[in-house]
């Protein structure tokens, strides 16, 4: 028997209809004893936490008593004026940036908590 390429397998798939896909399926789980839907939500699960890894939020829990300080590291890593990095401070939690490269959330996060801050990222 030739092999059966997986571009004529998919082929093939297309010319299916719902009904002999099912069968296949269940043919499937009969032969190998496995699912192969769950097998292919199981291979996108990894893909989908790496993608979710590669960014992060930093969000500044407390101001650790230090609030001055905090401030102004604040300041110096949004680029804001004095009353804004303020008002940020003044509300934790906060999120002070989104969608942050994890590399430069961890270089945030060390110098809000050399400054006395709470931080996390997620």
């Amino acid at each position: 028997m030739a092999k059966l390429t997986k571009e004529s397998f998919i082929e093939s798939l297309k010319e299916m209809n719902i009904k002999e896909v099912m069968e296949l399926v269940e043919a499937m789980k009969e032969e190998f004893g496995i699912d192969p839907s769950a097998v292919a939500v199981a291979a996108a699960a990894p893909v989908e936490a790496a993608e979710a890894k590669s960014e992060v939020n930093v969000t500044l829990k407390a101001d650790g008593g230090q609030k001055v300080n905090v401030i102004k590291v604040v300041k110096d890593l949004l680029g804001l004026g004095l009353m804004e990095a303020k008002k940020l401070v003044d509300s934790v939690p906060v999120v002070l940036k989104e969608n942050v490269k994890v590399a430069e959330a961890e270089e945030m996060k060390a110098k809000l908590e050399a400054a006395g801050a709470e931080v996390t990222l997620g």
